[in-house]
């Protein structure tokens, strides 16, 4: 197997991270499960709306790719950076079926997302140091929460818009999934304080997201 050098990992690092915050730099591997719906007749204030949550939820995967790739790049075992690095490819395509349909609702991903990048890079990084059962702790914990953000957006979703329901449905379904993977592969629970800091700060980037 190839070793890259530091500047090799440094180039590799930076080319994901333009790919994940640049504009339809992301490609779907699945077919996005929006695709046999067909567009609802939304007035202007539910379009705006679900266009805010899907911004969110699309800036979530923003986050979600700079923690995989933080952990990863310093994970301990390799087995551990695989599941990481396979985590992370799954999630383009949430990425990419974010970004389609808030394109789809007229509107924009948001402008800080570099800035949410940067920063979930630095906290998965830092994760991955602390040692592999906590850095799959805050995998573990991190979706957990991702799970309950995406069951309260389902509720604020119009039920006749089943092109964003079918997305946020997949979605939580994966998100349920690396959680699980997490958890076998040895998690370690957080302590509460922890998994209350981490709330707070999900809740500003929801805040912010949704209206920028």
């Amino acid at each position: 197997m190839r070793r890259y050098s530091l500047i090799d990992r440094f180039i590799q690092e930076a080319d994901r991270a333009l790919r994940t915050v640049a504009p339809h730099a992301t490609q779907a591997q699945r077919p996005t499960p929006a695709s046999p719906h067909a567009e609802p007749a939304l007035d202007d204030h539910e379009r705006q709306h679900v266009a805010g949550l899907m911004r969110v939820n699309h800036t979530g995967e923003v986050c979600a790719q700079a923690l995989y790739q933080g952990q990863a790049l310093t994970a301990k075992l390799p087995e551990i950076r695989a599941e990481m690095e396979r985590a992370a490819r799954e999630e383009e395509d949430h990425l990419a079926w974010c970004e389609s349909r808030v394109t789809e609702l007229g509107s924009h991903t948001s402008y800080l997302n570099p800035l949410w990048y940067a920063m979930s890079f630095g906290i998965g990084a830092a994760a991955g140091l602390a040692g592999d059962k906590w850095s799959l702790g805050f995998v573990a914990e991190t979706e957990r929460q991702v799970c309950d953000h995406l069951q309260g957006h389902m509720t604020r979703v119009p039920l006749r818009d089943e092109k964003t329901l079918a997305i946020l449905e997949q979605m939580h379904h994966d998100e349920a999934e690396h959680m699980q993977m997490a958890i076998g592969a040895g998690a370690a629970d957080l302590p509460a304080p922890v998994k209350s800091l981490m709330a707070v700060v999900a809740g500003v980037m929801t805040r912010t997201a949704y209206r920028l």
